[in-house]
């Protein structure tokens, strides 16, 4: 399938020529979607792969939509949650039973917070795991405490968000700041050729979760769990059991209780701890490297097919 046969909006277009433009693709029923899926999988039929893609492009601008917030082109956002769909179609297993929007939306997300990560960069962001969630998940959490004033957010406010997210007050605060910035109205107008034809926040997502997000969350949540054991096992015995004793538990073994253990000194415990840590890490940042260019490859020969 030829890439210029998928509607794009370059960052000068019109968005909503351009969302005018791809609500003119059909959605498909779950058999028809069913049947697609089939003959690209087992027939490499590249005019189904290109309807299930375009059927599915209203639901990259619902996500994109989400994130117009990092003061990121909204053009080059849609562009990216594109990409994801396309790996998504390439490796969609129709024969599970769910349908393709429910597979589609993790590769979508994960595509456009990579780019968003590129984009502000880890210096800006920081670089602890709370601290990208912290990134992520700022004006959610703001939206549900109903924290819509401009400026820095109120005491009360601060603390509540720190604890839901595992930060610290300060965080949260400069986070606010960096984040702050200009915001469409969720009631602003968009236009195609001057007349309204509709309002910004009918392309907000439904953060509702129902049967089939939950079961998307999980095949996620599974993905990244196979790839922590995976990288376990780069690990001795004893470097994973002190790292899953330290590190991996809700009640985490102490120093001294590791010493007597084995016998050897806080600090020794203390140094295997560190060790193994930094070998989970590397570990971990070579699958996920190598995952991602495996997906870029995808993408090339789907995009090409």
């Amino acid at each position: 399938m030829a890439t210029n046969s998928i509607p794009s909006l370059s960052p000068e277009g019109s968005l909503s020529r351009y969302l005018q433009e791809i609500r003119k693709f059909p959605m498909l029923e779950q058999q028809e979607e069913y049947m697609l899926a089939k003959r690209w999988k087992e027939h490499g039929d590249s005019d189904a792969a290109h309807k299930l893609v375009t059927s599915h492009l209203r639901l990259v601008a619902k996500i994109a939509m989400g994130y117009r917030g990092y003061g990121l082109p909204i053009a080059e956002v849609i562009s990216e949650g594109n990409v994801g769909l396309m790996q998504a179609v390439k490796r969609f297993e129709p024969e599970k039973g769910f349908r393709l929007s429910t597979y589609a939306m993790w590769w979508i997300r994960a595509s456009i917070q990579e780019y968003i990560l590129r984009s502000w960069s880890l210096v800006k962001i920081g670089t602890t795991a709370a601290q990208k969630k912290l990134f992520f998940n700022l004006r959610k959490v703001k939206g549900q405490l109903r924290a819509f004033e401009d400026g820095d957010l109120n005491h009360e406010t601060v603390t509540e968000i720190a604890d839901r997210l595992g930060v610290t007050e300060a965080d949260v605060i400069s986070m606010n700041r960096r984040l702050a910035g200009p915001d469409n109205s969720l009631n602003a107008p968009l236009r195609q050729d001057g007349e309204q034809t509709g309002e910004w926040q009918d392309w907000l997502v439904d953060e509702e979760a129902d049967q089939e997000v939950q079961l998307g969350e999980q095949e996620e949540l599974g993905q990244r769990r196979e790839l922590l054991h995976e990288a376990m096992q780069t690990l001795n015995e004893r470097e994973m059991h002190i790292l899953t004793e330290r590190r991996l538990k809700d009640n985490p073994a102490t120093l001294e209780d590791l010493s007597q253990e084995y016998g050897i000194s806080r600090e020794r415990v203390r140094q295997i701890e560190v060790r193994a840590f930094e070998k989970l890490q590397k570990a971990m940042r070579d699958a996920m490297k190598q995952q991602r260019q495996t997906q870029r490859e995808a993408t090339a020969d789907f995009a090409g097919a």
